[in-house]
């Protein structure tokens, strides 16, 4: 596996034939990441020195994701994601330009993309001329899985001249921060967060958006149409996930990141108002709900509330899940116990395995509230992000509101 993930990263860099001692210039960038049909992600990201390394901060909108892990061994530069599982391996062609790939661990495999990028370029997209069509508002989406499968989502654009930024929101959370542009009829978004690298494309014509394109990872495709509609909204999102009927208790053990067992039952969760993080750090969206969390528990602690963070992670090995969950634990200043299910994300029966109290876990993250009786209260399905907007807020309101009213009772 190791030669051939080499051969993988020389043949796409083609490193044996450059000279070497070339310098990774400070500024911003333009990326590109190349799928397998030949359709590219791009994304911007700017570089900096801070005390004595190199750092980076990705740019998607108004999110800048910092990413302080980057090497230099001659004309090599090595870039790995704050988490993800998520690298860039590249050389420098000059100093104007990187070539290499994006390399993402999966659960059995690696997944390689060819990755460029190019120096002193900060447009994300050309434009040909002003744009004609305006997508600012709100959408009613939906996506094509099948002639009759559609999933319904809701789009929420700001358009600045021929700047856009905006989100898709679902069932399950939303896309986070996609930025972009309109030129002339014709929208392009696009978004990279160490995990997803996202590729929207569509026409607009008056309230209709037509002939959407999307396009994530290597291969995966959907059509997309949308209908302007300002009253546009998603099912309740504490409607989705359910305990099985007779059940109102959850009832688990698992390991922690240092090892130690920890139990719901443990005294330290007694007559406490608990919130059941269900995450996994590979998880964009578990990203902004951890960050969120992170302070409501800062917060609520001394006030006799408890979090829980239930990690289902793509591999089942212990080490691979805890080094994956401590990068995590420390970008985000997690002080609440984050746990190891043992159990893959990608396993069928994870519900049953782990939490069979629950119909079904629907989505990640979950936040499951629990009241000083030790009773699910609350189930709440995903989370809408920053990149939300006034959603974001309301959802934080929610939470807040919701939390309040259990610690009084």
């Amino acid at each position: 596996m190791k030669k051939l993930f080499l051969a993988a990263w020389l043949f796409l860099t083609g490193i044996a034939s450059y000279p070497q001692n070339k310098k990774f210039q400070n500024g911003t960038w333009h990326a590109a990441i190349e799928r397998n049909d030949g359709k590219q992600v791009v994304f911007n990201f700017e570089t900096k020195d801070s005390a004595g390394k190199k750092i980076l901060y990705i740019i998607n909108a108004s999110e800048r994701l910092l990413v302080d892990n980057i090497s230099l061994k001659g004309d090599s530069v090595f870039i790995v994601l704050p988490f993800f599982e998520s690298e860039f391996r590249a050389v420098l062609r000059g100093n104007n330009e990187l070539k290499g790939a994006w390399m993402k661990r999966l659960t059995d495999r690696y997944q390689i993309l060819p990755f460029s990028a190019v120096y002193n370029q900060s447009s994300r997209f050309d434009v040909s001329g002003n744009a004609t069509a305006n997508v600012s508002g709100r959408w009613d989406v939906r996506f094509l899985h099948a002639p009759k499968l559609e999933e319904t989502s809701v789009g929420e654009f700001v358009q600045q001249g021929n700047r856009v930024t905006g989100t898709f929101l679902n069932q399950t959370g939303d896309y986070r921060f996609l930025e972009g542009v309109m030129d002339g009829d014709s929208l392009r978004l696009s978004t990279f967060d160490g995990s997803h690298a996202f590729l929207f494309t569509a026409r607009v014509i008056g309230d209709s958006i037509i002939g959407g394109q999307y396009f994530s990872g290597p291969t995966f495709h959907l059509n997309w149409v949308a209908k302007k509609n300002g009253n546009a909204k998603l099912p309740d999102e504490f409607s989705l996930t359910r305990m099985k009927p007779g059940q109102s208790k959850l009832n688990f053990t698992f390991r922690g990141i240092d090892g130690k067992n920890v139990s719901l039952n443990d005294s330290k969760f007694k007559n406490k108002v608990v919130l059941i993080q269900i995450m996994g750090s590979w998880c964009p969206n578990c990203m902004d709900e951890t960050q969120f969390l992170s302070g409501l528990y800062n917060k609520y602690k001394s006030r006799g509330t408890e979090i829980i963070g239930l990690a289902y992670e793509r591999s089942t090995e212990f080490e691979r899940s805890r080094n994956s969950l401590r990068s995590f634990q420390k970008r985000f200043g997690v002080k609440y116990p984050l746990l190891i299910t043992g159990v893959s994300v990608n396993d069928s029966l994870r519900t049953e395995k782990t939490l069979p109290q629950l119909e079904k876990i629907e989505g990640f993250p979950t936040t499951i509230f629990i009241n000083r009786k030790g009773e699910v209260e609350k189930i709440h399905t995903g989370f809408n992000g920053p990149g939300t907007g006034e959603h974001y807020d309301e959802q934080k309101k929610e939470f807040y509101e919701l939390i309040e009213r259990l610690l009084v009772r």
